[in-house]
């Protein structure tokens, strides 16, 4: 099973960081794909337009969010399927996301889900 950890994209990646994976489905502003050192990027499993538009980082909205977004994971099989096949190849793996909120944001969430599948598999 991988250790799952996650990152802000904008600190400076490090060895210990394992196969880096980037889970937002946009590229975060004002960063260098060549200075990102992203192994993967996962944007077919991030939220939907729709999701992340609605949330919009606000903390009053996180219950929901996580509800929904769950909801969206659990009906993407397929492309979560791929991703726990390429994440159960590497011992440490690191899910980046852009948004500046620690607590509340997909990664998070996608944390907890792929912890649970990695669990199952």
């Amino acid at each position: 099973m991988s250790t799952l950890k996650l990152k802000r994209i904008y600190e400076d990646a490090a060895s210990s960081d394992g196969f880096r994976v980037l889970v937002d489905r946009l590229w975060p502003r004002g960063l260098k794909k060549e200075n990102a050192h992203v192994d993967l990027w996962v944007k077919n499993i991030a939220p939907s337009n729709e999701l992340r538009k609605w949330f919009h980082h606000e903390d009053e909205k996180w219950g929901e969010f996580e509800q929904r977004y769950q909801k969206e994971l659990t009906a993407n099989k397929e492309e979560l399927e791929e991703v726990l096949h390429q994440l159960q190849k590497h011992p440490v793996v690191t899910l980046l996301y852009g948004a500046h909120n620690k607590e509340h944001n997909n990664a998070v969430v996608l944390r907890a889900f792929l912890g649970k599948s990695l669990d199952q598999a």
